[in-house]
């Protein structure tokens, strides 16, 4: 019995919100004197805030990493939430001055895809890093 009642209250719900409520409208139907809900001209525009629309080049982008220091290991994992590739690779900076740093080759991280970059130093990890490249 509990399907019923919910399903008439969702009916009553949506039958009885008034239809000038819609958030898409662009017109006021007020037809009373003022600019009340105009646009100060009396022809009915609501005040709306433009939206900018941003270029292609300023869409969200990049793989979320993170990086893990292990001793001497170091391993990143990247994930990429964006429809555009993201090309990630792992920068190790060593931490004794005769130990070799380390810029790993990139690797391609596509859209909704988790990758691993892995690297290491003889002895201590000064510092590392994940680089992104479209």
């Amino acid at each position: 019995m509990a399907a019923p009642a919910a399903l008439l209250a969702a009916l009553t719900l949506l039958l009885a919100v008034p239809s000038d409520a819609a958030s898409h409208s662009t017109r006021s139907t007020h037809t009373g004197h003022g600019t009340h809900g105009t646009d100060g001209t009396g022809n009915g525009l609501h005040a709306r805030v433009p939206v900018e629309k941003r270029p292609v080049d300023e869409r969200p982008f990049g793989a979320a990493c993170r990086t893990v220091v292990e001793g001497s290991h170091v391993t990143a994992y990247c994930r990429n939430p964006y429809p555009e590739p993201d090309h990630v690779g792992l920068h190790i900076e060593c931490d004794r001055w005769w130990d070799i740093d380390a810029d790993g080759a990139r690797v391609e991280a596509g859209p909704a895809q988790n990758v691993r970059l892995t690297g290491r130093c003889w002895k201590e990890v000064r510092s590392a890093w994940v680089s992104h490249r479209k």
